[in-house]
């Protein structure tokens, strides 16, 4: 998330922290994984400006979090956010 991004969800949220995850998901797991057939909508012309695709994605700079899931199972990587998520909660909540 860029600073930018962050002073304005500061100021929309007022006093809220917020704690920036990034899914690294690559394009074959993505497609692998799409109960709704959204890439292949795409792939027929259906849908325009994909994120990732035919419309611009930037992956964060720098995030608090981040789980990979070509190298992890859901439940693995719900427990690695789990994992991670409590202790900067528990940061952000000492620093108020």
């Amino acid at each position: 998330m860029t600073e930018s991004t962050r002073t304005h969800l500061d100021q929309v949220e007022g006093s809220a922290e917020s704690i920036e995850l990034f899914v690294d998901a690559p394009l074959n797991v993505c497609e692998a994984r799409d109960p709704n057939n959204l890439y292949k909508k795409m792939c027929a012309g259906q849908i325009r400006e994909f994120t990732g695709i035919d419309a611009h994605y930037e992956a964060p700079e720098d995030p608090e979090i981040i789980v990979y899931t070509r190298k992890q199972t859901v439940d693995e990587l719900v427990a690695t956010i789990l994992e991670q998520l409590l202790p900067l909660s528990q940061h952000h909540r000492a620093n108020d």
